[in-house]
C-alpha cells in the first residue's frame, strides 16, 4: 500500500537513511572490533616467540637439558604450545591462501622442520653451531614478519573502522544537509510563498502565484492556493463588475427618476403631450440605450390604436399639429441605426391603463443583442403609469369641459327659445298683419317692398335660430366631433332623402371643444344650404387632417352659386366666414367644374394640448 504523503515519505526516507547509516556503522564497528579482539595478545605472544627461541637455543648450549621439565623435549613442547596458542590461532585468518595464514604456516613449518630438529639434535652444553644460529636468525626474522603482519592487519582493521566511522559521519552529514536543503526548498520556501500570497490576498491583490511543482502536500497546497486566488480574483472582479453595473444602474435609475419627475411636472403643468412626453422618453432612450419609443392611444370610436407620439422619425408624423417643433425628427442615417424590426431589434409593448380601462400602449424597441434589464423595464412601467394618469386626467377634464359646454349650450338654447324665438315669432305675426292691411296710394309699392324685406330677414333669422337650437340641443354619446358629425349626417341624410357621404380622419385630441363646435356649425350651415338651396341629389362631407391644417369640405352636385354671388338678405355665408375667422382660418365657397358647389373650411388648430386649458363656448 503506497503512502499518499510524499513529504512524510521524504522525511521518512531521510530519517531511515540516517538510522540505516548508524546501524551499518555500528554493525561494522562491532564486526571489526570482534575481528581484532585478542590481536594485541596475539602480537605480544608472537613477539615473545622470538625471545623464547633465543632462550631455547641458549639453554641448549649452556644447560643440561636431559631430565624433568628442563629436558629439551619439554622445552620444545612448551615452545610448540606457545607457537600454537589460541590467541595466535584466532588472529590468523581461516583462509589458507591469506598472506598472514601463509606466513604463520611458514613459521610453523620452519619451526617443525628445521629449528626444532636442530635444537633437539644439538648436544647439550656445547656451543651453538653456525647452522643453528642461522636457523634461529631465519626463524626470528620470519616471526618478526609474522608479528609485523599481525600489527599491520590490526592497524588495517582499525583504519577500516576509522574509515567506516568517517564515511558514516560524512554520509550522515550529507543526509542531514540534503534533508535541510529539501526542507528549505520543499517546505520553507513554499511556506514563505504561501504566507506572502495569503498576505497579498488579504490586501486584495490576487496577482501572486505560488507555481509550486511536484505532488507533495505543499505543492498541492500551493496549487490549491493558486486556484483559490484565481477563483477569488474572478469572484472579486465579478463582484466589482456587478457592483459597478449596479452602481451604473442605480445612477441611471436615479437620473431617469429625476428626469421623469421633471417631465411629469412639465406634463401636468404644460398639458402638452409632445413637449411633456417626448423629452422624458428621449432621455430614457439615452439613459437605457433603447429606442425608438411610440405611444398609441385607444379611442372608443377607432377599431385600431392611433399613434400619438414617437421619439424618432425621419419624416414628420401625420398627426403632427406643430410644424415649428422638430423634437421627434432625426436624420435618415440615425433612424436606420435604431433597433427596429428589420434592424436586429426587439419590441416591448407596455399597456397604459387605469383600473378597468386600457388607455393606450407604449411600444419600446431595444437592441436584440443587449436585451432589456429588469431595472429598465421597471422604469418604463413607471413611465406608463405617469402617462396613464396624464391621459386619464386629460380625458376626464375634456369630458367635464364637454359636459359643461353641453349644459351651457342647453341653457343658451332654452334662453333663445324662450326669448329670441318668441320675439321673432311675434314679429312674423306682426308682418303678416301688416300684409293684410289694405294700403293704397302712392306708398303701396314702398310698403310692399319693406314688408318683403322684413319678411325675408325674419325668415332668415328664424332659420338661423332654428339651426342654432338644433346645434345646441344635439345630444352626443361621446364628447368628440366625430360623434356630432355622425348625428348631423344622419339628420341631413333624412332631410335629403338619401345618404350623405362622410370621410373623417382627424387624429384624436386635434381640436378643442370651441374649435369642434365652430367646425360642426360651419358644416351644418353648408349642409343646410346644399339641401335647401342647391337642389342637390348627392352630397359629401370630408373632414381631413392635412398637417398641420384641418380641412372641412362640403361638396354637392346641385345648381351651383348664382352669377351675382350670395342672394340678398342671405346671411349664412357671412356667419360661416365669421366663424372661420374665429378659428383663425378661412372658408371659401366656389362652383365645381363638374357641377355643384364646394365649401371649404381651412384652419390650423390653435389647441395642440393633451389636456385642454382653455374652456371656450360657441
Amino acid at each position: 500500500m503506497t503512502s499518499r504523503s510524499p513529504l512524510v515519505n521524504r522525511l521518512a526516507v531521510a530519517i531511515g537513511a540516517i538510522v540505516l547509516t548508524a546501524i551499518v556503522s555500528m554493525a561494522t564497528t562491532l564486526g571489526i572490533s570482534s575481528s581484532i579482539e585478542g590481536n594485541a595478545t596475539a602480537i605480544n605472544q608472537a613477539g615473545a616467540l622470538r625471545m623464547a627461541a633465543f632462550q631455547l637455543a641458549a639453554r641448549s648450549a649452556t644447560t643440561d637439558l636431559t631430565n624433568g621439565d628442563a629436558s629439551i623435549e619439554a622445552q620444545t613442547a612448551s615452545y610448540q604450545n606457545r607457537l600454537e596458542t589460541s590467541a595466535i590461532v584466532r588472529s590468523i585468518p581461516r583462509s589458507t591462501d591469506h598472506p598472514l595464514a601463509l606466513q604463520y604456516q611458514k613459521v610453523k613449518q620452519l619451526w617443525l622442520t628445521r629449528l626444532k630438529p636442530e635444537i633437539e639434535q644439538h648436544e647439550a652444553g656445547t656451543p651453538l653451531t653456525p647452522a643453528i644460529v642461522a636457523s634461529i636468525e631465519q626463524y626470528t626474522s620470519e616471526v618478526d614478519l609474522l608479528v609485523s603482519m599481525l600489527e599491520q592487519r590490526t592497524e588495517a582493521r582499525i583504519d577500516l573502522l576509522l574509515l567506516i566511522q568517517i564515511i558514516s559521519m560524512i554520509f550522515s552529514i550529507l543526509i542531514v544537509m540534503a534533508l535541510f536543503l529539501d526542507l528549505k526548498n520543499r517546505v520553507l520556501r513554499p511556506l514563505r510563498k504561501l504566507i506572502h500570497i495569503a498576505t497579498a490576498v488579504g490586501e486584495q491583490d490576487f496577482s501572486h502565484k505560488a507555481n509550486l511543482k511536484g505532488n507533495d502536500e505543499l505543492a498541492r497546497l500551493g496549487q490549491a492556493f493558486d486556484q483559490m486566488t484565481s477563483e477569488l480574483a474572478l469572484t472579486y472582479y465579478e463582484l466589482e463588475n456587478r457592483v459597478q453595473r449596479k452602481t451604473e444602474e442605480l445612477e441611471i435609475s436615479h437620473s431617469a427618476l429625476q428626469a421623469m419627475h421633471v417631465a411629469s411636472r412639465g406634463l401636468f403643468a404644460n398639458h402638452d403631450l409632445c413637449s411633456g412626453a417626448i423629452p422624458i422618453l428621449q432621455e430614457l432612450e439615452r439613459l437605457l440605450g433603447i429606442g425608438p419609443i411610440r405611444l398609441y392611444l385607444h379611442e372608443k370610436g377607432s377599431p385600431e390604436p392611433i399613434e400619438a407620439v414617437t421619439t424618432a422619425t425621419s419624416k414628420r408624423p401625420f398627426y403632427c399639429r406643430d410644424h415649428h417643433c422638430n423634437a421627434c425628427l432625426v436624420t435618415p442615417e440615425v433612424y436606420d441605426d435604431l433597433p427596429l424590426e428589420g434592424n436586429d431589434g426587439r419590441r416591448l409593448l407596455l399597456p397604459i391603463r387605469t383600473p378597468g380601462q386600457l388607455l393606450g400602449t407604449l411600444e419600446v424597441w431595444y437592441p436584440a443583442d443587449k436585451g432589456l434589464p429588469d431595472m429598465s423595464r421597471r422604469l418604463l412601467e413607471t413611465m406608463t403609469d405617469q402617462l396613464a394618469t396624464a391621459i386619464f386626467l386629460e380625458r376626464q377634464i375634456t369630458e367635464e369641459q364637454q359636459q359643461t359646454l353641453a349644459e351651457e349650450r342647453t341653457v343658451i338654447a332654452r334662453e333663445l327659445h324662450d326669448s329670441l324665438a318668441q320675439s321673432l315669432s311675434y314679429l312674423k305675426m306682426q308682418v303678416t298683419r301688416l300684409r293684410r292691411l289694405n294700403i293704397s296710394g302712392d306708398q303701396e309699392k314702398l310698403h310692399s317692398e319693406i314688408l318683403d324685406e322684413l319678411s325675408t330677414g325674419l325668415n332668415s333669422a328664424y332659420r338661423q335660430l332654428r339651426e342654432l337650437l338644433a346645434t345646441f340641443r344635439l345630444k352626443l354619446d361621446t364628447p368628440d366631433l366625430a360623434s356630432a358629425l355622425s348625428k348631423t349626417i344622419d339628420e341631413f341624410s333624412e332631410r335629403l332623402g338619401r345618404p350623405v357621404a362622410l370621410e373623417y380622419n382627424l387624429p384624436p385630441q386635434t381640436l378643442s371643444p370651441n374649435e369642434e363646435i365652430h367646425t360642426l356649425q360651419i358644416i351644418r350651415e353648408g349642409l343646410a344650404n346644399a339641401v335647401k338651396h342647391a337642389d342637390a341629389t348627392d352630397i359629401a362631407v370630408e373632414v381631413v387632417f392635412e398637417s398641420p391644417r384641418v380641412c372641412a369640405r362640403i361638396r354637392d352636385n346641385g345648381k351651383g352659386l348664382p352669377g351675382g354671388g350670395q342672394p340678398v338678405n342671405h346671411y349664412g355665408m357671412v356667419i360661416m366666414q365669421d366663424r372661420a375667422r374665429t378659428l383663425g382660418g378661412t372658408v371659401e365657397a366656389k362652383n365645381r367644374e363638374e357641377g355643384g358647389v364646394e365649401v371649404e373650411l381651412t384652419f390650423v388648430p390653435k389647441s395642440r394640448n393633451l389636456i385642454a386649458v382653455q374652456s371656450s363656448t360657441a
